[in-house]
């Protein structure tokens, strides 16, 4: 027969092994760790003005911590740049390289809207550029928009870092916009070195 204390050391060692979750803790509360350590940042934006943007794929992007519900959020993406949208994302390179990016700016909160939306409820989600909806990182149970109409815009980030959620349009959230970069270049101009 097994004594209750014993059960209790049993769980602590399991739960906490040598301490270093205790030490990785402190450290995080202190401001030590840095939470970009697993990421992999994007190189700057090589197009001329844009250095503050960040180069993914065929893209530059940009994250603004200002929460916008989705329609502004798209809206004030338009005016940063001609052509610009809230982001898609067509490779899970890239979306590592967004979660990476929202993880700098801003690390205590990490949701973000996403450049997609469901078109009227059919369950076929789009992104706003008009490009393919070739990739997709959903949250287990995800899309829930079969059971809560409301949700039919993409978010990134809820309850697990990299992974997409639906919800409602009309929630404000932070968000990465994104232009192409070959549609920036006046011809004759060249990319920066």
């Amino acid at each position: 027969m097994v004594k209750s204390g014993s059960i209790g050391v049993l769980l602590m060692i399991l739960l906490f092994g040598s301490g270093n979750f205790l030490k990785l803790e402190r450290e995080f509360v202190a401001g030590r760790t840095n939470v970009t350590a697993r990421c992999s940042m994007p190189k700057p934006c090589n197009v001329y003005g844009f250095t503050d943007w960040y180069k993914v794929g065929s893209v530059c992007v940009k994250y603004f911590d200002r929460p916008l519900n989705f329609t502004d959020a798209e809206f004030n993406c338009r005016t940063k740049v001609p052509g610009a949208h809230l982001v898609s994302v067509h490779e899970e390179k890239h979306n590592d390289y967004l979660l990476c990016i929202v993880k700098k700016f801003n690390p205590n909160n990490l949701r973000i809207w996403l450049g997609a939306f469901e078109l009227f409820k059919s369950g076929k989600f789009l992104w706003l550029d008009g490009s393919n909806w070739d990739f997709q990182k959903w949250k287990h149970g995800e899309p829930s928009h079969m059971y809560n109409s409301i949700e039919e815009c993409v978010e990134m980030n809820w309850h697990e870092p990299g992974k997409w959620n639906d919800h409602a349009c009309h929630v404000k959230k932070n968000y990465i916009c994104a232009f192409k970069r070959n549609a920036i270049l006046k011809p004759g101009s060249e990319e920066m070195e």
